[in-house]
């Protein structure tokens, strides 16, 4: 008798997965993912109205037959905030829609996550869209609408592996024998607001040994992201009216003294950054201030402007740290100004909490990935680094899962005007998870 890894039974059984894995492939089906994406575009599941698009989610997991099994679980969100982890939100919601979809081994192994979010973001003018957000349009191998690119197409890709999977299991809905573990699809809401979706997942025990969040990533391997928090600064002034505006003090000119600061402080961040896949991004660590809103008055001095914007999260760092070298900026400008000096200005944090998260480049999922992804598109990927926060900090921070991210779709499309995907890549994403999850429950 061979032993396991050695001689003509480990040959077999290497034939056997193989087999299996092509298997999986061929059943990836690019007309049923042109078909999937098309419906849940159509669903328009802005962020906190995300419970239709995850009723959809799981109607497409109960499509992959008696292999898949499909739990759907609201959880409350008033009460879901007062978790000490809670990651901020930015829309009202009252709950929290999850899907889970589960293809399972009869012997046991690692237990393998996809996951996407089901939210997207408003609209915008919706003159500037060539044709309706919500109604789906495909050109040229892309398809248009919100969502399609973030993260919808993940999303479809995603379900389309672990159906592929699924279809392997034999009448009975059992997998064959090589196979272990179980594969999942977790859907989760709240990702652009700040992840309570993924955490609420999490607290759930929805975790797993290993996880490939379908962000968009041009099909790209992520093993470390910048983070993100929102901040206000409410920055005073003194009311004069605008024919002596000299007695006055502009709230706004006095904006323009911190957002000068802001500027100086974003250089130096961005310029002490030593990690080469950060350092390749350009600015993996910008600054925005976002909205200004101020003044009652056209011929007033305005005596108060309020300014929302976004702070970048350094790697290694928290959120907690970031807002204290904001409050440190704010603060130092503030004293360098006569005026704010003695009325200084008062910085929050808002919004949504996007810790960052950094890995090795060599990390073994990311190892298993790329031999899949070389396997099926002939070439290695690229291992990168991303300027923006996502859910992979939460499954690796709160989750102890390990994490990556991969998927299709360019970031700059992304809350864009006509956002849109090619579908090409949707399909190879598909593929390429399919045969992660063939290797991985062979057990490796």
């Amino acid at each position: 008798m061979s032993e396991p890894g050695s001689g003509a039974g480990a040959a077999g059984d290497d034939r056997s997965i193989a087999a299996l894995e092509r298997r999986a492939r061929a059943a990836v089906s690019a007309e049923r993912i042109a078909a999937d994406l098309a419906a849940l575009v159509r669903v328009p599941s802005v962020t906190g109205d995300e419970t239709a698009a995850a009723d959809l989610v799981a109607a497409l997991l109960r499509a992959g037959g008696p292999a898949v099994e499909v739990e759907r679980r609201d959880v409350d969100a008033r009460a879901f905030a007062a978790d000490p982890a809670h990651p901020g939100s930015e829309m009202p919601r009252s709950t929290l829609p999850l899907v889970r979809g589960t293809v399972r081994a009869a012997r046991p192994g690692r237990r393998l996550i996809l996951s996407g979010h089901t939210d997207v973001v408003p609209v915008g003018d919706v003159a500037t869209w060539t044709t309706p957000a919500f109604e789906p349009v495909v050109a040229d191998g892309r398809m248009r609408g919100r969502g399609a690119c973030d993260m919808k197409g993940g999303d479809v890709a995603a379900i389309e592996a672990l159906r592929a999977v699924a279809s392997l299991a034999g009448p009975d809905g059992t997998l064959p024998a090589p196979l272990g573990g179980e594969a999942w699809f977790v859907g989760v809401p709240s990702e652009e607001d700040g992840g309570a979706g993924t955490l609420a997942a999490i607290r759930a025990g929805w975790t797993g040994d290993a996880a490939i969040v379908t962000e968009p990533t041009r099909l790209a391997i992520v093993t470390a992201a910048a983070g993100a928090i929102t901040f206000r600064l409410t920055v005073p002034g003194r009311a004069a009216h605008a024919s002596t505006r000299l007695e006055g003090v502009s709230a706004l000119e006095k904006l323009e003294v911190l957002h000068a600061a802001l500027r100086d402080d974003e250089a130096r961040r961005n310029a002490a950054e030593a990690d080469p896949r950060m350092r390749r991004l350009g600015m993996p660590y910008p600054t925005i201030i976002g909205t200004v809103q101020g003044g009652d008055w056209a011929s007033t001095v305005p005596d108060r402007v309020v300014a929302e914007g976004r702070y970048g999260v350094r790697l290694g760092q928290d959120c907690a740290g970031a807002f204290a070298e904001l409050e440190a900026v704010v603060a130092a400008a503030c004293a360098a100004d006569p005026w704010l000096r003695d009325h200084p200005a008062r910085v929050e944090n808002v919004g949504g909490l996007f810790d960052s998260v950094v890995q090795p480049t060599d990390l073994p999922l990311a190892r298993e990935l790329s031999a899949a992804i070389e396997r099926v598109e002939g070439d290695v990927p690229a291992v990168i680094a991303v300027p923006y926060g996502s859910d992979m900090r939460l499954w690796v921070r709160e989750g102890a899962t390990t994490c990556v991210l991969y998927g299709p779709g360019d970031v700059r499309d992304a809350h864009a005007a006509d956002e849109s995907v090619d579908l090409d890549e949707v399909v190879r994403c598909a593929c390429a998870l399919a045969a992660w999850l063939v290797r991985g429950m062979a057990g490796g």
